[in-house]
């Protein structure tokens, strides 16, 4: 069986890496997307679009073109991982698994115990809980080979 997963939230760390790594040493058949991540190149995602009057607008503009990718990724996603690191919040890891949750379209979260409070709900509308790459690639490899 074949699978498309989409490799969603924090951008800081080689975590997408990790996976792919994993899941070819396990010779898993899944084509992995994520969005961008570049962080200067998120941000300016809208500038072609004219300069907004201030950070907010730009903000705005860059988020809408950048959904154009995320909303389409996730909607083509037979799963979706959502990390969480420790450094910042990601607030739109968190809209990514809402936005999962919406589509009924199933989701792992990946992160570490001490951030299970605030991301109670999120994990409560996940389909598996990950604190290691490993689970996440032991999780795909069940779904696929099993």
């Amino acid at each position: 069986m074949s699978f498309y997963v989409y490799l969603s939230g924090e951008i800081h760390t080689d975590w997408r890496d990790e996976i792919q790594r994993g899941a070819d040493a396990a010779g898993l058949d899944i084509v992995f997307t994520a969005p961008v991540t570049d962080h200067d190149a998120s941000d300016a995602a809208g500038d072609h679009l004219g300069k907004p009057e201030n950070s907010f607008w730009r903000d705005h503009q860059s988020s809408k073109v950048n959904a154009i990718r995320t909303r389409t990724m996730i909607e083509q996603a037979d799963l979706v991982v959502v990390r969480f690191g420790d450094k910042y919040k990601q607030w739109n890891a968190a809209f990514d698994a809402g936005y999962c949750a919406a589509l009924a379209k199933p989701y792992i979260t990946l992160h570490s115990e001490d951030i299970v409070h605030p991301l109670k709900e999120v994990d409560a509308g996940a389909n598996a809980w990950c604190t290691t790459t490993d689970q996440v690639v032991e999780t795909l490899r069940y779904v696929l080979k099993a």
